[in-house]
């Protein structure tokens, strides 16, 4: 696919070639990937100014998105990647592999800047969510900010900087200017611009910001900070679209591939013969299994991997309490997803009643649950929040358009993102292509089977 930036695009593409350490505030789903990815070859191959690039993203980022977006576009694609996962042994091996873009999770940065020492290699680095390395404290943040002097290039991506309050600036614009800016320690930035708030005997339970302080920092970071907003850019639409690919680890992959032959060689050998029916019920089931999990004859869970379930924590995560429109598909999905949001201290309901829509547009609800088939219609959700998140994806685009019509529509006042959690290489992809084709569901489930079913026939 051909790349035309939008003007927004453009201007960050630029940004990242003039300053050499840049935050780029840029909001999930406005295409920072491409933009930075777009940076990274003019830089390597046309300008020859970086060697070797590192990006540290979280990690189910860290193990689709990056690759696949540099797939997509046709200007990207002979950009070799390395993604620097797994096991210590795994790590290494990728690290010793030749590639333009070395791709390593957060949680394993304090290894990595220990494995190489005093030969860190990468002049570029990138931090996908660079909201992650807020806290001063951190373990990640010291040994990044130890090799800081190696590091010739840094682009920061996040579209929330500070979540929780101007603190959280502090630590991520000392990895790009070393504290010039806002001071060499956390402690004269927190003396120069804030105040005791609330204390008990000798303790201060938080701090409060000096009147003007937030006008202040912000022009002090101004020159190495972009913050990239969707009044800014007129262009933008008003709907986004934005696609996650879950990339299955072995054993979910062994299971789903399993499957899927198991089911598509019960299937009648003449395609002409296969029934909506028994296509339905097949791609039913590969459906649950890219979500996770599976019912059995007996309508008993059998949960199979938490890949997509890993992917979503991180998406919430990243959205750093902005409230968000969960749509499920299977029970079974609404249940596990309760459960691995019980210890966020986060806000959880269901939508069943208008009570539980009106504190949502009241915005007493962070994560708003539902499945689409109970509420494409007729609700008004518009002032609770602009984030929708599709865990299981539907067939049907009428009850899909109409769901996303429950923040897009009149009354709402901020850019409408739509979020996909797509497992790769399953039927997820093939809802995903129904969907943007608006094709006749009924059609589309029958054809893009029939093409799996040759695929994997042609491998007996």
């Amino acid at each position: 696919m051909e790349f035309e930036p939008l003007d927004y695009q453009m201007h960050g593409i630029q940004k990242i070639l003039e300053i050499p350490k840049l935050g780029l505030f840029l909001d999930m789903g406005m295409g920072k990937t491409v933009t930075t990815l777009t940076a990274v070859k003019e830089l390597k191959y046309h300008r020859f100014q970086v060697r070797k690039v590192l990006v540290i993203a979280p990690k189910k980022v860290a193990e689709g998105t990056w690759t696949k977006e540099k797939n997509k576009w046709d200007h990207t694609k002979m950009l070799r990647v390395s993604q620097v996962l797994g096991s210590e042994a795994k790590r290494i091996r990728a690290l010793n592999t030749p590639a333009d873009l070395y791709i390593i999770n957060r949680e394993n940065v304090c290894w990595l800047v220990d494995y190489y020492r005093n030969s860190w290699p990468f002049d570029m680095v990138i931090i996908d969510e660079s909201s992650s390395f807020k806290s001063h404290k951190a373990k990640r943040f010291k040994s990044l900010a130890s090799v800081g002097s190696r590091i010739v290039r840094m682009v920061e991506l996040t579209g929330t900087p500070s979540p929780h309050g101007l603190e959280d600036l502090w630590s991520q614009v000392y990895l790009l200017d070393g504290g010039e800016r806002l001071g060499r320690r956390f402690t004269q930035f927190r003396e120069r611009y804030f105040e005791p708030g609330d204390r008990g005997q000798n303790v201060i339970y938080n701090y409060r910001a000096k009147p003007g302080t937030k006008e202040s920092i912000l022009e002090k970071i101004s020159d190495i900070c972009i913050s990239m907003k969707a009044e800014d850019y007129l262009q933008l639409p008003e709907i986004t679209y934005h696609e996650i690919p879950v990339e299955l680890d072995r054993k979910a992959r062994k299971a789903y591939t399993d499957m899927e032959r198991k089911m598509v060689l019960e299937l009648p050998e003449d395609e002409e013969d296969i029934s909506v029916t028994s296509a339905a019920a097949l791609s039913n089931k590969l459906l649950q299994l890219a979500n996770g999990a599976i019912y059995d004859e007996f309508r008993n869970v059998h949960e199979i991997h938490s890949c997509k379930i890993e992917a979503f924590l991180e998406l919430v995560e990243s959205l750093q309490g902005k409230p968000v429109l969960v749509f499920y598909n299977f029970q079974h999905d609404k249940e596990r997803i309760k459960k691995a949001l019980a210890k966020t201290g986060l806000r959880i309901r269901e939508l069943k009643t208008t009570e539980d829509e009106d504190a949502w547009n009241r915005r007493e609800i962070d994560v708003l649950l539902t499945h689409p088939a109970s509420s494409a219609y007729g609700l008004n959700l518009q002032q609770g929040g602009n984030h929708v998140v599709w865990f299981g994806l539907t067939w049907n685009y009428e009850l899909y358009s109409q769901a996303n019509k429950r923040l897009h529509r009149q009354g709402q006042t901020e850019r409408v993102i739509i979020h996909h959690l797509v497992s790769s290489d399953t039927r997820d992809e093939d809802v995903m292509r129904s969907l943007e084709l608006k094709d006749n569901a009924q059609n589309w489930v029958l054809e893009s089977l029939k093409a799996r079913i040759r695929a994997i026939k042609e491998k007996k």
